[in-house]
């Protein structure tokens, strides 16, 4: 065996470690699996609130998180896996994390969907290396069935953020210090 043959037989088999950490398997259905949380999640985003619809439509594309787990005993965290979609179609898959330390007991599980009202915001996020979610993201709230608090001055907000579908022990939720990343799932 020539030293250029096995130079590239041992950097080659040293690799495949590396390689087998993915964890993203070729033939894995990550991809379809959050897809279907999304449309779910949507769905019943439509139904239960009102005027998410016309954000949908006003939006430059929108980030789906359709199901995110917060816990804390102290110290506290969340995840989720979710989808970004322009114009109704899967662009970008993206993870959520945040952690806290504070004055917490318990956990929940929720949804959120992030608008984004101007071509800039979503040019921003979609280009950030890591992207988090801070004072200029603007909370719609929807009150006692009414509709979405929704107005013409939130609407020049750059994003505007809905939580939903909430259960569990600790109450409200926020996305301030949300950091999201693209992922391959």
């Amino acid at each position: 065996m020539s030293s250029t043959t096995r130079r590239n037989f041992v950097i080659g088999g040293a690799s495949i470690p590396l390689l087998a950490a993915c964890g993203n398997g070729l033939n894995s259905q990550g991809s379809q699996r959050i897809d279907a949380r999304v449309d779910s999640a949507i769905e019943f985003m439509y139904s239960e609130v009102p005027g998410t619809r016309e954000l949908a439509r006003d939006a430059a594309g929108m980030l789906v998180m359709p199901l995110v787990t917060e816990a804390g005993f102290g110290f506290g965290g969340s995840y989720g896996r979710g989808a970004l979609r322009i114009n109704g179609a899967t662009v970008d898959y993206y993870s959520a994390t945040s952690g806290s330390f504070g004055l917490q007991i318990g956990a929940q599980q929720y949804a959120h969907t992030l608008f984004f009202m101007t071509e800039d915001a979503l040019r921003e996020f979609r280009y950030s290396t890591g992207w988090s979610a801070g004072a200029d993201v603007r909370y719609a709230v929807n009150s006692e069935g009414a509709t979405l608090g929704v107005d013409t001055t939130t609407l020049l907000d750059p994003v505007i953020a809905v939580i939903y579908g909430q259960a569990g022990l600790i109450v409200g939720a926020t996305l301030e210090g949300t950091r999201y990343a693209r992922i391959l799932p």
